[in-house]
């Protein structure tokens, strides 16, 4: 497969990964803060597949696509990590409130009404034993590596 083929390959798949995450949004299944970060560098992916498909500049943006879909697995990492209870995920969105013990009653109340609904540390869907985010991050992982061929061809 060539260069430009690898390139479209792997942005169609983090495009394939966005439609999938709003596909388990439209089923029901409501995403965390993490969840949503987790997306932007896919839409960054296709944005750049289609960058590729316009100019024709493989070699150097398929670099970006390569590092674009690194952020991604990162990101995924970073969010399983959370889930599995292996580092503490940010506290807005982790069931974090801060110190209850030093908080009256209007303030706790006031804290909790901000709290978003959805947690990061919780896990709402799984397959094979893996959530979404680690499958997001072994997919990533994939990625990048398309694009790291796509990168290798077109020298």
């Amino acid at each position: 497969m060539n260069a430009t083929r690898l390139a479209l390959l792997a942005g169609g798949g983090s495009a394939a990964l966005l439609l999938a995450a709003l596909g388990f949004q439209a089923a029901g299944y409501a995403p965390c803060e993490l969840c949503i970060l987790q997306r932007w560098p896919h839409l960054a992916a296709v944005i750049v597949a289609g960058l590729i498909l316009l100019t024709g500049r493989v070699r150097t943006l398929a670099l970006l696509g390569m590092a674009v879909a690194g952020v991604a697995m990162g990101l995924a990492l970073y969010h399983s990590g959370v889930e599995m209870a292996w580092w503490p995920g940010p506290s807005h969105c982790s069931g974090g409130i801060g110190d209850i013990a030093n908080m009256s009653a209007k303030d706790l109340m006031a804290k909790l009404q901000k709290a978003p609904v959805v947690r990061c540390d919780e896990v709402t869907w799984r397959f094979l034993g893996l959530s979404m985010a680690s499958w997001n991050a072994v997919f990533s992982a994939c990625l990048a590596v398309v694009w790291g061929m796509a990168a290798r061809r077109a020298r």
